[in-house]
This record gives structure tokens, C-alpha cells and sequence, in this order.
């Protein structure tokens, strides 16, 4: 049987924030946000914060990355027009992958509309083949404050 109580609780100190407005055309016909934009949302975030580490999924700290799971707990409506502000997180380090954490706030109300966790692989793209978590990749994640 399936288990339906899924919880995501983002690491104590996030790594980075991100913010952007929800387009128009980021709203269906329920007059709302479409869930598939919170994953959407979260890769844009992920790729500021490595972007901000002088890399990209392509290639970070010498191995790229992909995402072998997401998980994506709804807890409120967006609109068009509401800014978030997207706080990323990375955590529960192993071998060859981490988990980052996503927390999708409303600014002007401060709701946290969405939470999302990724688990990514670090990837050689040129062997088509799954490496160890380069030695600096957790050197070089920025920490702001809580």
C-alpha cells in the first residue's frame, strides 16, 4: 500500500534564495499556479544556485548532474503576479548524490505555497555514467542566514 503522509523538512540553513513573479501562462484553468510549475520553479532555482558556484547541471565542480527523484508537497494556491522567493537547500549527502531541499514562499503574505525535495546523481555526460560527488561541490555551496 502506498504511503500517503509525505513530509519534506529542508535542512536548519538554506544555501541560496531565488525569486520570480508566476507568469500568466503559468496559471490553468483552475485559475491558480499549475502544479507542474513548482518543479519548473525549483529547477530554475537549482540552476541560480549553481550558476552562483561558477557552474551549471552540465557541469559543477567537474561532474554534472541529474535528477533521479522529486517529490512535491502543495500547500497553498499561487496566482499570477505573486512573487516567490524560493529557498534552496542541500542535504543528506552520500557517495554519488544529494538531496536538494525547496521551500516556495509568497512574498507578500509570506505563505509557504509549495516544498519540494530533488535527489540528483552526479553524472559524467561524456562516459554516460554515474561518478562520485566531486570533493569541492560541498566546499563551494554558499550558506545564507536563516
Amino acid at each position: 500500500m502506498a504511503d500517503h503522509s509525505l513530509t519534506i523538512v529542508p535542512p536548519e540553513r538554506m544555501a541560496f534564495r531565488h525569486s520570480l513573479a508566476i507568469r500568466v501562462t503559468d496559471v490553468n484553468q483552475g485559475g491558480h499556479m499549475g502544479n507542474e510549475r513548482v518543479l519548473m520553479y525549483c529547477q530554475e532555482a537549482r540552476a541560480a544556485l549553481l550558476a552562483a558556484m561558477g557552474g551549471d547541471e552540465g557541469d559543477v565542480c567537474g561532474a554534472g548532474v541529474i535528477v533521479v527523484d522529486a517529490r512535491i508537497l502543495f500547500m497553498a494556491e499561487g496566482f499570477a503576479g505573486d512573487v516567490l522567493t524560493i529557498s534552496v537547500g542541500v542535504d543528506d549527502y552520500r557517495r554519488s548524490s544529494c538531496d536538494f531541499f525547496y521551500e516556495l514562499v509568497r512574498d507578500h503574505d509570506g505563505r509557504t505555497i509549495a516544498r519540494a525535495r530533488t535527489r540528483i546523481v552526479f553524472f559524467d555526460y561524456a562516459r554516460r555514467r554515474v561518478v562520485r560527488m566531486p570533493a569541492t561541490f560541498r566546499e563551494r555551496l554558499p550558506v545564507i542566514s536563516p
